[in-house]
Formats: C-alpha cells, structure tokens, sequence
C-alpha cells in the first residue's frame, strides 16, 4: 500500500508563501506520476500539480508562475512553493502518487493538509 503524507500547511495572509512536503511510502514497484491536488469548500477537487516520472510537469493555469514544484526522485518526496497567495487558493490540499505495482497502476492521495488565505 502506498501512502502520501503531506505536511506543511497553515494561514497566511493574502501574497504570502507556504511550502507544502509529500513523503510517499510503501510497497510499489516504483512510483510513477506525483502531484497535487485541492479541494474548496463547496467546489470539486482539482488539479493543481502533476510532475511524471520524466520530470515533466503540468500546472493547473490557476497557479502558474505562483507556485513551483520539485520532486526528489530517490526519496519519494516533493515539494509545492506557493507563492503570491489569493484567497481562492485556500483548499486542503492532497498529496497524489500513481504506484507501479506491476501487474498495474494504482493511484494514491494523502489525507490532505489545510491552506488558508486570508484577504
């Protein structure tokens, strides 16, 4: 079983930064894709982040040039650098690994860290 921790979470105030951390561990072959997604109160959860096994990355169009990913392949970990913060990007934001288990793919989400953005 493959489990996402997420850490890092908190208040700040309008234009500010945080720094959110996944740590993945657990049985898979490898983990493939890592990112992040966020869920508002009242909205569906979205896509904030994916960074694939090559490095590429993909950034909801919401958050680019705020926030900035990096992902350290041998440790299973990866960081989120919000910067320039609004009110709408306050979520809980969930740490997501997709674990090679060989015989398929599994896709994983932590229990969610709380990020508030005060105006």
């Amino acid at each position: 079983q493959v489990q996402p921790v997420e850490s890092g979470g908190g208040l700040v105030q309008a234009g500010g930064s945080l720094k959110l951390s996944c740590a993945v561990s657990g049985g898979a072959f490898r983990i493939l894709m890592m990112g992040w997604d966020r869920q508002a109160p009242g909205k569906e959860r979205e896509l904030v982040v994916r960074v694939s096994a090559s490095g590429r990355t993909n950034f909801a169009d919401s958050v680019k040039g705020r926030f900035t990913v990096s992902r350290n392949y041998a440790l299973n970990n990866m960081t989120l650098q919000m910067d320039s913060l609004k009110p709408e990007d306050t979520a809980v934001y969930y740490c997501y690994a997709q674990g090679d288990h060989v015989v398929g793919t599994a896709d994983y989400w932590g229990q969610g860290t709380q990020v508030t953005v005060s105006s």
